[in-house]
């Protein structure tokens, strides 16, 4: 008996040995860029983060593992140019000294991959904590959403448009394009010619438990000079009309009753109503611009009109 406990025991041991602890783990392929940040420590440039503005619900999961560490409701504007987050998923985090002697690096307990750094004492959000995190670091996993809609905006340069659509509640994404032209894969140089008869403009997909299109119809007007019919500020020229691309009857309707009542307000509204037609994306470049450069829009500045 004692000799088959023996043999139960090194038998054991054997196993152990034989399957390290974490061995069982599949990490994800990365780019240069992701390497440098999760296995070396290095920080990405600030503003340019993918989920920096993203404010889609779901998970925010460790890129290299696959581990859950944030959720999309603790995440938060700080200003600092990387995600915020307020609170993190129970166990997900590990906090370790950082070698500068100051700061208190923060890793994904799973694998060890580097995400950023942890503060306190800033007073930005009521639980007074800041995840930092790089966006590189980050592998979203979307929620669920039973209904989505879209709707379609035109109010001079989509860069302003997309960057203050994008910070309403309840938007998904906002999709900078072009539309109602006369033409098949429009580019950014043939728009500028004028001759396309496309808009620049903006796809916004939203969901309609928490914002609706009359809201973001109300935002449009209070985000641009819906007076100009030229143009959009310095902007001039066919492509920066005033227009919403209505997508339904119920569209159409809703956008013609805000824009009557702001006539009876005493504004001029040189705002078109037209049907929606083929929503083309624009070039990546395009894409995001305020994000990717960390400027502000130079012609699309919000003013409060509704109540």
């Amino acid at each position: 008996m004692k000799k088959l406990l023996i043999i139960v025991l090194f038998a054991l041991l054997a196993s152990i040995h034989l399957i390290p602890k974490g061995a069982a783990m599949e990490y994800r392929q990365l780019t240069s860029e992701e390497e440098r940040v999760i296995v070396h420590k290095g920080t990405e440039r600030p503003f340019t983060g993918t989920y920096l503005n993203h404010k889609e619900a779901g998970i925010y999961a460790c890129r290299r593992c696959g581990a859950e560490l944030y959720r999309s409701d603790d995440k938060f504007e700080s200003g600092c140019g990387w995600p915020a987050f307020d609170d993190e998923i129970k166990g997900a985090i590990t906090r370790n000294p950082d070698p500068d002697g100051h700061r208190i690096e923060i890793v994904c307990a799973a694998c060890n991959g580097h995400l950023g750094h942890v503060f306190s004492g800033e007073g930005l959000t009521k639980k007074d904590i800041r995840h930092c995190v790089n966006s590189v670091s980050l592998a979203f996993v979307p929620a669920v959403v039973t209904r989505q809609e879209s709707a379609v905006f035109a109010a001079g340069c989509f860069w302003g448009v997309e960057h203050l659509m994008k910070k309403m509640p309840g938007v998904i994404s906002a999709k900078s394009g072009y539309t109602g032209g006369r033409t098949d894969n429009p580019d950014y140089k043939s728009i500028c010619t004028g001759t396309t008869g496309h808009l620049e403009a903006v796809e916004v997909i939203f969901e309609p438990g928490k914002t609706s299109f009359a809201d973001l119809t109300r935002l449009f007007f209070e985000i641009h000079d819906f007076s100009q019919t030229d143009g959009q500020g310095p902007d001039i020229g066919e492509q920066y009309k005033s227009a919403i691309f209505f997508q339904s009857p119920e569209q159409h309707k809703i956008a013609g009753e805000i824009s009557a009542q702001l006539r009876s307000m005493g504004y001029k509204v040189a705002t078109e109503l037209r049907e929606a037609a083929k929503f083309w994306p624009v070039e990546d470049y395009h894409q995001n611009y305020y994000e990717k450069t960390g400027k502000s829009p130079y012609c699309h500045i919000r003013k409060k009109i509704f109540p």
